[in-house]
């Protein structure tokens, strides 16, 4: 299928590595990991800890795994997690809360906000009892993905966070897009998790590296991870094959503006089109609705993919595209182009 793709959009996950970062893996000086002897593995968590101005990081295969250390490490079998009822951690971690933590999952609706406000916050909240196991951990995503890349602003952070705290219930961030959200707040990202306890920061999307996602946090909290990881199969040896590339995929931030305006260029020329309607990105996502074109999501792909053009579903009747550093103004107008041809 991949192959068959003029323009991908199915996600900024399905980047190339650049022959930098080719090269960078090919010279790396490697070690044993799990024995904390993997060199570039340690400049790589060094480097994320000092960007993210957290005590340490830990590099993870993955961000899923990122996040489900991040539960495991906070909270104790039957506690709840409360989180947003779109959140990725909620609705695409395939029950990991449930599965590998013995934690319970409590979602609330913050709407198109992506974040729920102070009073949700506060009403979600569980106090431990003879009959309750109590909140464990509040978890929030930044940049929201199926809120079409939202990016939270760290004032709404903040305050959601602020409640949680009052109740001495530690609060993760799922910052997958984090740098995502920075470029498009014109922040840094550790002003967006500044208040919270822990974060995940994938560099295998927008930032372009083949493999990998670091979790970062206090020293102690790191050092409990650093054991979950193992546990859950996440032990690496000699990682600094991988871990090379993610070093040069902290250089392209910056460049992550460029995403952002093709993603507006592609939901304007998309949103002009008979039958689709795009809102206005925040980031590098657009969401679409396809229903005025009488075709449901997964019909409308199939004709996407026939046309060389590659997007996901999201519901019934809305997909997903997703720009990123493969991807060029050219790319963008051949998308819309070809879309234009199927719905006419």
């Amino acid at each position: 299928m991949e192959s068959e793709l003029d323009v991908d959009l199915r996600s900024d996950t399905v980047t190339r590595p650049s022959a930098e970062m080719r090269e960078a893996a090919a010279t790396a000086a490697v070690g044993d990991d799990v024995y904390r002897g993997d060199p570039t593995v340690i400049k790589l968590e060094g480097r994320v800890a000092e960007t993210l101005e957290m005590e340490a990081a830990l590099y993870v295969p993955s961000g899923t795994m990122g996040n489900q250390i991040a539960v495991q490490v906070h909270t104790d079998p039957g506690d709840e997690v409360l989180l947003e009822a779109e959140s990725h951690i909620y609705r695409w971690e395939l029950g990991g809360a449930a599965a590998l933590s013995g934690a319970q999952t409590r979602p609330i609706d913050a709407g198109e906000r992506g974040v729920p406000t102070p009073e949700q916050v506060e009403a979600g909240l569980v106090d431990r009892d003879l009959h309750r196991a109590g909140t464990g951990l509040f978890a929030l995503e930044n940049t929201h993905n199926y809120r079409g890349g939202r990016a939270i602003p760290k004032a709404r952070i903040d305050d959601a966070a602020a409640v949680a705290h009052d109740h001495d219930v530690p609060v993760h961030v799922d910052g997958a897009r984090l740098f995502n959200a920075a470029v498009a707040l014109d922040t840094s990202a550790a002003e967006l998790v500044e208040s919270v306890d822990s974060a995940m920061v994938c560099l295998s999307k927008g930032l372009g590296a083949p493999v990998g996602s670091m979790l970062v946090g206090p020293e102690t909290f790191i050092e409990e991870a650093r054991r979950v990881r193992k546990l859950f199969g996440g032990g690496m040896r000699q990682a600094g094959l991988i871990a090379a590339p993610g070093l040069c995929a902290l250089e392209n931030v910056d460049r992550l503006a460029d995403d952002h305006a093709n993603a507006a260029r592609l939901a304007r020329g998309l949103d002009d089109l008979d039958g689709l309607e795009a809102a206005d990105p925040e980031t590098n996502i657009v969401v679409v609705d396809v229903s005025g074109t009488g075709r449901t999501a997964e019909q409308f792909l199939e004709d996407c993919t026939d046309a060389g053009i590659g997007g996901v579903e999201f519901d019934d009747y809305t997909v997903r595209f997703t720009t990123h550093l493969d991807v060029d103004r050219e790319d963008v107008e051949t998308a819309i182009d070809r879309i234009a041809t199927i719905v006419e």
